[in-house]
């Protein structure tokens, strides 16, 4: 555990679609010269996992991979609570790592360990789309980016050495890193509100802008991420703008238009409100807080609060990766519109009621209470986004468009309780409640947790299985 490897991890609850991203991550590191340990983090049930495994065994790679499911977890939640001897804790441990986008992420730190972490979801690739003819970018503008119509001519798939920019500032001191890293405070983006990432309306072209601010030569980068394009970072309701500005586009499921970028930069900074836990790496050497253990959407949301302390910093590297926007095993857009707004709402409430940061955890002091008047901004919200998609519903001169615009009204409607304010109000407010609880519980837990994997993993590797897939050799620089 002294060693500092990078351990390369995709989390994923789409076994099927898994194979194909395995197969293009370990071709970049194989032409890149590297040789990681690549695991999957899979939340598949058991029937999901019998069916779609062999799948698996059915990939071609240079590097050894790794398989963490259904099974594995099992084997390491048990591990857990026969270390902790107390029946009353052993729910708080499942909520950690239940399935969950937050769960899942929690297993790959532990299993990470001493060393830094790289993660990529399964549904990015190793390489972006970039502009044909970029332009240079203004003083303080760190990267720029445009929607291109997907069958468009104008930009061109390129692919990054990957591990060699994480590796060259993960763990680092910031007087360590390359020299062409600008330094400020944070990074603005100007599409979306600065701490919660929520849109602030449909724009055909954004720009990162860096907010110049003195970065402590002795402070470590703790995180880094890369850019991102293809879907990019965009919240749900863009999808609706983007599908209601294109009347060729007949069902919501489709997308015609896809994110490139012209140019980009790498930036360290103080602050990070643009954090990606998509396309990110880690120094887990000696380990990090957990994930929010959550379903919702903004599992990695701590860690733009907890990369606030003195000391620690994070980068945006000299690379970008393409999204590619799956839609196999995911949610009806009317729920993740519902679920995007509750985690608006908890990331302004969580944030105004942190009192401390540590090294493996946070502390806030919010207890879950939902008000009226916030019930009331978000029906209000999305009651605005209702009464346009019924509108071009009406307007539309195609039958088939016209359907899947009322498909998708009745379907809002319906997620978010007809509109109905005090019934929207109480089932939010549950929902909250819930949620909250959840989180102190298991912030509190989480370093006893790390502690007990820490010495563990320096005797034993935690439970993993190696998939029996095609092994792939090299001879002359070629690959066979």
């Amino acid at each position: 555990m002294k060693t500092k490897e990078t351990i390369f991890v995709i989390p994923t609850y789409r076994l099927r679609d898994v194979a194909e991203t395995i197969e293009k991550y370990d071709d970049n590191f194989w032409v890149n010269g590297h040789a990681p340990k690549i695991i999957i983090f899979d939340d598949s049930s058991v029937a999901n996992y019998e069916k779609y495994y062999q799948l698996l065994e059915q990939t071609k790679t240079v590097n050894d991979v790794f398989y963490v499911g259904p099974r594995e977890k099992e084997q390491f939640i048990n591990f857990l609570n026969q270390r902790l001897r107390d029946k009353k804790l052993e729910s708080l441990v499942r909520n950690l790592f239940r399935p969950s986008y937050g769960g899942n992420r929690n297993f790959t730190l532990m299993y990470t360990l001493g060393h830094l972490m790289v993660s990529s979801d399964d549904d990015m690739r190793p390489d972006a789309l970039i502009e044909n003819s970029p332009e240079s970018l203004l003083a303080d503008e760190i990267c720029r980016g445009k929607l291109f119509k997907s069958k468009q001519d104008g930009f061109v798939h390129r692919s990054y050495d990957l591990l060699t920019c994480f590796e060259d500032v993960l763990g680092q001191k910031v007087n360590m890193i390359p020299e062409n890293f600008e330094k400020g405070e944070l990074v603005v983006d100007t599409a979306m509100e600065l701490e919660t990432n929520t849109t602030k309306g449909f724009f055909k072209e954004n720009s990162l802008f860096l907010q110049r601010s003195k970065v402590s030569n002795s402070a470590v980068v703790k995180i880094a991420q890369t850019f991102r394009t293809g879907t990019h970072d965009i919240d749900t309701l863009d999808f609706i703008h983007m599908y209601l500005n294109d009347e060729n586009q007949i069902s919501l499921d489709e997308l015609n238009d896809i994110y490139v970028l012209v140019n980009f930069r790498p930036v360290v900074t103080n602050k990070n409100w643009r954090m990606d836990c998509g396309v990110a790496g880690y120094d887990n050497q000696f380990g990090l807080p957990p994930f929010f253990p959550t379903r919702l959407r903004f599992e990695d949301y701590i860690y733009r609060l907890w990369i606030q302390q003195e000391g620690i910093v994070a980068a945006h590297v000299d690379a970008a990766q393409n999204h590619i926007r799956n839609n196999y095993m995911r949610n009806p857009i009317a729920s993740e519109i519902f679920n995007e707004e509750i985690c608006n709402l908890l990331k302004k409430k969580i944030k105004n009621g942190i009192y401390e940061l540590e090294d493996l955890t946070i502390k806030f002091d919010y207890s879950g209470e939902v008000t009226s008047q916030d019930s009331e901004e978000i029906l209000e919200r999305v009651g605005d986004i209702y009464n346009q998609v019924v509108k071009a519903s009406i307007s539309t001169q195609n039958e088939e468009r016209r359907q899947s615009l009322q498909f998708f009204a009745d379907n809002l409607s319906r997620v978010f309780y007809g509109f109905e304010p005090d019934f929207f109000q109480q089932n939010v407010s549950r929902i909250v409640d819930d949620v909250i609880s959840q989180f102190q519980a298991s912030l509190e837990i989480w370093p006893t947790l790390v502690e007990i994997c820490y010495f563990q993993k320096d005797k034993k590797d935690l439970p993993q299985t190696r998939v029996r897939n095609k092994k792939l050799k090299s001879s002359n620089g070629n690959r066979f």
